[in-house]
């Protein structure tokens, strides 16, 4: 009987959940944070032949309602107000906003919210979400970063808000500090922020007077796999194991890649599976195994497609 129902839980239902908005938005051609990402991981899906094995959801925009749950009436109304009818608005040296931005970031909050919705009902056992603009720099009064609207911490707020859930863990494994997805947080004891970044490094937060509630453990440049796994095994698993979550949300960052330039570290696709096998570990102990994923990071095309599909994979369990 134990051998049948493991053999049931083998392939587990994983949505995806992604929209051409997303693709619409872009920030120049110099860009990094570029349209051809969410291509470059359509592309790899396909190679892998898994892309079959995955049930494809459309991202609907979130509401206002949705996204004050996180961030203020001024910060909405600010972004709404820079989308311009042409070219580009800066929003700072990093971030700027062409005519598609604002139903982009719409979508990729929209995305991250239905994703949740699907979990907690059962139409999925967990999700993944590729979207852009990413999100976890967006603190609740400011965009940063490449980001308008922290799209993790407005699911996880919609959870504990919306579906009553009582404790949420958030796991952010991109290169750069999620300072957005902290300040919205910090204190917050019905969630636990687990994650490393490189330090010191942009945006130079996250390594001084963290909340009780916060486990972000920075890592020196040229930090490789086996540093993390450490990490992970020693402060986030320890953490988890005592909260015991009742759902998980994922800023999957890939710009901790051996191979991605706008980081100097050291992970591979090996890494980040084994890293997303931890967090459907505990998924499966406390949560029910739900987890939304949402991209962040990754800028290296070739590194982004291969390592988004090694955490699909594990999602998956394929």
């Amino acid at each position: 009987m134990h051998a049948l129902r493991r053999a049931a839980r083998r392939f587990m239902a994983t949505g995806f959940y992604s929209h051409t908005d997303c693709l619409k938005h872009e920030m120049g051609q110099w860009h990094p944070e570029c349209p051809g990402r969410l291509q470059a991981i359509e592309d790899q899906l396909i190679a892998s032949r898994i892309d079959a094995l995955i049930e494809r959801d459309t991202a609907p925009p979130a509401d206002e309602a949705a996204l004050l749950r996180v961030h203020t009436q001024a910060h909405i109304d600010y972004i709404r107000s820079r989308a311009p009818s042409e070219g580009y608005a800066e929003i700072d040296p990093d971030t700027s906003m062409n005519p598609h931005s604002w139903q982009a970031a719409l979508r990729a909050a929209g995305a991250a919210i239905a994703a949740t919705d699907a979990v907690i009902e059962g139409r999925y056992d967990n999700a993944f979400c590729s979207v852009r603009p990413p999100g976890h720099h967006a603190e609740p009064a400011r965009a940063m970063g490449f980001c308008f609207f922290n799209n993790v911490a407005i699911a996880a707020r919609h959870a504990l808000e919306v579906h009553g859930l009582a404790r949420v863990a958030v796991v952010d494994f991109d290169v750069h500090h999620g300072n957005g997805t902290e300040a919205a947080f910090s204190g917050d004891s019905r969630v636990l922020m687990c994650s490393f970044f490189q330090h010191p490094f942009y945006p130079f937060s996250g390594a001084d007077n963290q909340a009780p509630n916060m486990v972000n453990v920075p890592m020196p440049a040229r930090s490789k796999g086996m540093d993390v796994r450490e990490v992970v095994d020693l402060l986030w698993l320890p953490r988890l194991h005592a909260f015991k979550p009742e759902m998980i949300f994922v800023s999957a960052g890939f710009d901790a890649h051996r191979e991605d330039d706008l980081g100097n570290m050291g992970l591979v696709e090996d890494d980040y599976a084994w890293l997303t096998g931890q967090i459907r570990e505990v998924a499966d102990r406390y949560a029910q195994g739900r987890i939304v994923s949402c991209l962040e990071g990754g800028y290296n095309l070739s590194a982004l497609g291969r390592s988004v599909v090694a955490h699909v994979r594990a999602l998956a369990g394929i």
